[in-house]
């Protein structure tokens, strides 16, 4: 990686940001304020937006090896995300059975980011190229 530790600060970051975020939409007892599906899909949206401005200001410092950065950028932040998750959101009584597919998954679209930007980016002299 050209940065291990731009890398790991970007990754908390990605996590951090929309977790703090998110308790905009909660009351002081913790009781959430909107409709379920309302608030997962504005943490998605949100959780998007932010990350895509972390992988601009990561790929910056980039010069070679695009996709391969990509790819280890975005299964670092992803595997980041799970651990920070699971040290937060399992404690709060969130059962692992639920988290996994309600949101688990949903950190499948950090690799699939980072890799997109490294192959826009290694193709960006190449425009016969096809992906």
């Amino acid at each position: 990686m050209k940065s291990i530790k731009k890398a790991i600060v970007f990754g908390f970051l990605s996590w951090l940001v929309p977790f703090i975020f998110s308790f905009l939409f909660f009351s002081p007892k913790g009781e959430l304020l909107i409709n379920q599906l309302l608030f997962k899909n504005i943490m998605v949206v949100s959780a998007t937006w932010f990350t895509a401005f972390l992988i601009i200001k990561y790929f910056k410092i980039v010069d070679k090896n695009y996709v391969k950065e990509g790819l280890l950028l975005g299964f670092l932040w992803m595997v980041m995300n799970l651990v920070l998750d699971m040290v937060t959101l399992v404690p709060m009584g969130k059962a692992i059975g639920d988290y996994l597919p309600q949101i688990g998954l949903g950190y499948l679209m950090i690799p699939a980011m980072t890799i997109l930007a490294g192959k826009i980016l290694e193709n960006k002299n190449k425009p016969d190229e096809k992906i």
